[in-house]
């Protein structure tokens, strides 16, 4: 399916800040409509703005995916321009804290956000899809679809879960040629997402290097468009942590699950907070996170050294196991 970006008519759940918004400017510099959505209605707005400004036609519509009846009202909105072209459903929310620490309304607030408003969005703009016979459905999942978070477990849930409905909704639109659901799978990235998250170990938090540029990943999402497909990974981390997790999962989230332990033990202490999973975040409408070192030292060299060690913890677990499990005939 080929497309022509310019005057396409795209919606972005999420577009408030990091990879929603870099996403949105991405697609105003090739002239597209774009319908924004998110909580934080003057973040939305300053957003808009700035697509107008680079080439593009944005409206902003405030919308909480946790409310299946107003991400409807979304889409209907949207067709007023006559078609939904692409759905990228973007809203994301997360926790940091021991799993019986953290509030419980705290984790149902994370399902509902990354699982129920990723299916409210589909939900809604599916039946538009079939009318006009194509439609693309993009999933912001994460690293996080593939490999357990250890203190984040809601999220890990959510991200499990998302990619397993994702799976089965693709599945359940095969036989429309001009429909693709797809997936993008991005690393750790520099948004500002960690921060506004709530955060329960009282500790700061941060990501390992290296930590990717959201209009990096803005500009996978835009070649996912134009050329669709299932699934799509970015940044070298989340195949490396993919392929550990096919291989020893148990052994890979406990490895990460101590490293993360540790780094608690030292991290400076700060407030705990709900962070933006109630209530939208004061500081929005900005792309970066602030996390990325402006001199960018070798802490990336040394996290890929901490993958490839991962790696080869789990290759050997597994080899271990399946040595374990060949008839004694056969072993060495």
């Amino acid at each position: 399916m080929s497309m022509d970006l310019e005057n396409a008519v795209v919606v972005i759940v999420g577009a408030s800040s990091g990879i929603g918004q870099a996403t949105a400017e991405a697609f105003a510099r090739r002239g597209s409509r774009l319908v924004l959505a998110a909580r934080n209605g003057a973040a939305l707005t300053r957003v808009a703005h700035a697509c107008d400004r680079l080439g593009g036609k944005a409206l902003a519509v405030i919308t909480d995916v946790t409310d299946p009846a107003a991400v409807k009202s979304l889409a209907e909105r949207a067709f007023i321009l006559g078609r939904i072209d692409v759905w990228i459903s973007n809203a994301g929310v997360g926790a940091v804290g021991r799993f019986e620490e953290t509030p419980i309304e705290a984790h149902e607030q994370i399902i509902r956000t990354n699982l129920m408003g990723h299916i409210n969005d589909a939900h809604a703009v599916l039946p538009i899809f079939r009318r006009q016979g194509r439609g693309v459905f993009i999933n912001m999942i994460s690293l996080g679809g593939f490999a357990a978070a250890p203190f984040a477990t809601a999220y890990s849930a959510s991200k499990f879960g998302l990619r397993g409905f994702s799976e089965a909704l693709r599945a359940e639109i095969a036989d429309i040629r001009d429909i693709h659901i797809c997936d993008v799978y991005p690393a750790f990235v520099d948004s500002p997402g960690l921060p506004h998250g709530a955060n329960y170990v009282g500790r700061k938090i941060t990501a390992p290097p290296p930590l990717l540029d959201p209009r990096r990943v803005a500009e996978t999402i835009v070649s996912v468009v134009l050329s669709p497909r299932p699934t799509t990974t970015v940044g070298a981390v989340t195949s490396a942590t993919r392929l550990a997790h096919l291989l020893a999962p148990n052994l890979a989230a406990r490895v990460l699950a101590r490293a993360m332990a540790a780094y608690f033990k030292r991290a400076p202490r700060v407030s705990e907070g709900d962070g933006n999973l109630f209530e939208p975040s004061a500081d929005a409408a900005r792309i970066d996170g602030g996390l990325r070192s402006a001199h960018r030292i070798d802490g990336s060299v040394l996290v890929r050294l901490a993958a490839v060690g991962l790696f080869a913890l789990a290759l050997s677990a597994a080899l271990r196991r399946r040595r374990r499990e060949a008839p004694r005939f056969l072993r060495p």
